[in-house]
């Protein structure tokens, strides 16, 4: 009962601040820049500032569905953003640079991260089902839930990890519009704010599997005991 209510917890969290942000997106959607720049000419324009000419900007479908992809040296971005003229399209087309600018420097919680991609996508396969049969089994064989426990904690980690990368991606982006003019007085706090709340949900993420490890840890040892 206590795992589902953790994660009762933070699925209506998170859906709280995810519609937040999709909210905030559409309204700062409305309000104009300057120079009128499309989210992809705001892209360019912030690759080249920071020097770097080796990264392609690209259209990608769905909603907020925005990122850079390091492997392929690509800011992705969703049609809302790569169109759009606004507020939220700056923000986010700079925030993906930011991550872009990250790479070329060798920024290390970034490197950190890539470099546990490999494992997490291995551990995320096949986490949940040792989980499962370690908790079936835990009076019979208790060490396949201590693997499974070791396996969600590197996800964990992937998770902490996560959050100074996008922060520091958001400083950049923010820095870099304000310099660059593309946000003024009052466009520069929507922008800011727009930034927040998507860093918000990164926040959640970690919490919620920090919390639901800290749960698994309180199977195993109270099984010990």
């Amino acid at each position: 009962m206590t795992i589902w209510i953790i994660f009762g917890f933070f699925m209506l969290l998170s859906w709280i601040i995810g519609s937040r942000l999709k909210s905030k997106f559409r309204e700062f959607s409305k309000i104009p820049i300057n120079f009128n720049m499309t989210g992809r000419e705001i892209a360019l324009k912030m690759l080249a500032d920071s020097g770097i000419l080796d990264v392609k900007v690209e259209s990608v479908g769905g909603e907020l569905s925005d990122h850079y992809n390091p492997l392929k040296k690509t800011v992705n971005l969703s049609p809302e953003v790569y169109n759009g003229r606004s507020v939220s399209a700056a923000a986010v087309a700079a925030h993906e640079c930011g991550h872009a600018v990250q790479h070329a420097t060798a920024y290390h919680w970034l490197q950190m991260r890539s470099n546990l991609v490999p494992i997490v996508s291995f551990s995320s396969k096949w986490v949940q089902w040792i989980l499962l049969a370690g908790i079936l089994m835990i009076n019979t064989f208790p060490q396949l839930l201590l693997v499974g426990i070791i396996m969600f904690a590197i996800t964990t980690v992937f998770s902490l990890i996560t959050l100074p990368v996008e922060i520091d991606a958001s400083n950049r982006a923010l820095a870099w519009l304000n310099v660059s003019n593309i946000t003024t007085q009052t466009t520069h706090p929507k922008a800011q704010e727009a930034l927040r709340w998507a860093a918000y949900t990164y926040v959640v993420a970690a919490l919620a599997s920090l919390a639901t490890l800290l749960y698994y840890l309180s199977i195993y040892m109270g099984r010990r005991e």
